[in-house]
């Protein structure tokens, strides 16, 4: 059975309803195409409406086991039960800028951690960061460095690693001052050069003061709360979250597939996770003020580190369409990192910033091919 076409409207149409005066022709052209189904539909509607505005919490989709614990992360084991001990591990560093980690496993069949080990990659870990407390809020950049490098250890000391968004500059970080212990690095919509381009987000980080950061770190107490990294999101496509989802819903409610996929991107995207305060105005301020990464000026661990370090190969995937980390931030580690030209993969995928991480196509196609790139690494 073929899949129930979606219904979409376009911005004007969806704008003409925030007018009270079209209202009437709205109803009447509902009940034109549902008739006595209205009511019924409507029910539906509230009911579907409150599941993706207050939804439940997110859950990994693929059976995994605790393989290390800190402070900061739950490193899950993913492995294939006949997994040989000494085959390198890959490591999805998972993005940590206010959502659940289960974005690398974010449904059944939309899975990274599944697209992996379908391209043969057969010890697969991923790093669940855990929502600052209060007692984490001084955690800075080298606490969160420093947790991953006894992750690395703790599953044999190398380890092929995959950085997606935030993760990305971590591990491009770690790859940098701990060389050889990378045995490759992939690096998806990760802001390395983040001031390439001239992506919303950039233009914020660099015209915002400083000490606007600081008094919502202030107002988090100590920590940067998840919740207003939320609705910083939201408010770069307000007319989306707002008021278009709900119209894009009610147009839909009759096609369960879409109202499933509706309340199962809620539960990811409206559940938040805090972060410490000292490491959330560290990256704003040396990341994405200063943009000491990629300058060869970050400190880490008490070192200052080079990206030109790196000389694993490495594989950069950005998407066309992302309006967070826009790929040039993306592509121009290409010329930051020492990896020969010849070692390095470059990829756009079609689409937006979530999607490159979660997305049926992406998955299927970009994210197959890096699966077997890994591999060929050894």
């Amino acid at each position: 059975m073929s899949p129930t076409p979606v219904v979409e409207r376009t911005n004007f149409q969806k704008a003409l309803l925030a007018i009270p005066a079209y209202w009437p022709v709205e109803w009447a052209r509902q009940i034109r195409k549902r008739g006595t189904n209205l009511p019924k539909d409507w029910v539906s509607y509230v009911r579907a409406a409150r599941s993706i505005t207050f939804p439940d919490y997110p859950d990994w989709v693929t059976p995994n086991t605790l393989a290390f614990e800190s402070q900061t992360m739950l490193l899950r084991d993913f492995s294939d039960a006949d997994a040989p001990a000494d085959a390198i591990p890959v490591i999805i560093d998972a993005p940590y800028a206010g959502h659940p980690s289960t974005i690398a496993d974010y449904a059944d069949g939309q899975s990274l951690v599944q697209t992996l080990k379908a391209g043969g990659c057969k010890r697969v870990y991923v790093t669940d960061w855990k929502s600052a407390t209060h007692e984490m809020r001084n955690f800075g950049i080298d606490k969160y460095l420093s947790d991953l490098n006894d992750a690395i250890d703790a599953v044999g000391g190398r380890a092929h690693l995959v950085g997606l968004c935030q993760g990305g500059w971590l591990s491009a970080m770690h790859a940098a001052r701990f060389p050889g212990k990378a045995v490759s690095l992939v690096l998806a919509g990760a802001p390395i050069d983040t001031h390439a381009g001239h992506g919303p987000v950039t233009k914020m980080a660099q015209r915002t003061p400083f000490n606007f950061y600081r008094s919502l770190v202030a107002m988090g107490g100590g920590r940067m709360r998840g919740r207003f990294m939320l609705q910083g999101w939201k408010n770069m496509h307000p007319d989306e979250h707002y008021w278009g989802k709900y119209i894009d819903l009610f147009d839909n409610i009759t096609n369960p597939q879409y109202v499933e996929r509706a309340r199962h991107f809620s539960r990811w995207y409206e559940h938040v996770v805090d972060l410490p305060g000292r490491m959330y105005l560290e990256a704003v301020k040396h990341l994405f003020k200063l943009n000491r990464l990629a300058r060869g000026e970050f400190v880490a661990l008490g070192e200052r580190i080079s990206l030109k370090t790196i000389t694993v190969p490495v594989y950069l995937l950005a998407g066309s369409d992302d309006d967070i980390t826009t790929p040039e931030q993306v592509f121009n580690a290409e010329n930051l990192v020492g990896t020969p030209k010849s070692q390095i993969r470059k990829e756009l995928a079609p689409g937006g910033h979530i999607g490159l991480f979660m997305g049926a196509k992406t998955l299927k196609q970009q994210w197959a091919r890096i699966s077997e790139w890994i591999v060929k690494q050894g």
